[in-house]
């Protein structure tokens, strides 16, 4: 009869906390604020230039670096500013991964505007954080804030004991 009480009184609970789904979330991304104003270090396999337009394709496990940020993916365009005064955006494409402090975001494309210090990161969003990962369909992460928002189907579990 314990059992069944128990059963009784935790399977409600269970069944409202064990997911949440909504339409948006805003939450913070990385204990350290990145400072786009910071040069940006490109590794990768390849490159290409690209002259009439002014754009660089680097391809093959690319790794973009800009202080304490991380971002990582199969290829990545790089736009620069008119008449080569900076960069202007940054286009990742394919196995995306953007890692600030302790908190890492997984999608299929991403795009980052310098100026703004804004990364938007779209298809089958994955962040994770310590042991709570979330899941959208986008996700808008502002560096100079160091907080994110998340859109479109938002996912999580949620333990109501504090176990994960």
């Amino acid at each position: 009869m314990t059992y069944l009480r128990a059963l009784i009184v935790s399977l409600p609970l269970a069944l409202i906390s064990s997911a949440v789904t909504a339409q948006s979330a805003s939450i913070a991304f990385g204990t350290i604020k990145a400072d786009p104003t910071l040069p940006v270090e490109v590794t990768a396999d390849a490159l290409e230039v690209n002259q009439t337009d002014g754009s660089a394709e680097f391809q093959g496990n690319v790794l973009v670096v800009q202080g304490v940020m991380r971002l990582s993916a199969d290829t990545v365009l790089v736009s620069y500013k008119p008449e080569q005064k900076g960069i202007d955006q940054l286009e990742a494409i394919g196995n995306v991964i953007l890692v600030n402090g302790p908190d890492a975001a997984e999608a299929e494309r991403a795009e980052y505007t310098i100026d703004s210090g804004t990364v938007v990161m779209t298809g089958n969003v994955l962040l994770s954080q310590g042991s709570s990962t979330l899941t959208s369909n986008q996700m808008v992460v502002n560096l100079n804030t160091g907080t994110a928002q998340m859109s479109g189907r938002v996912k999580t579990i949620l333990n109501p004991d504090g176990s994960n």
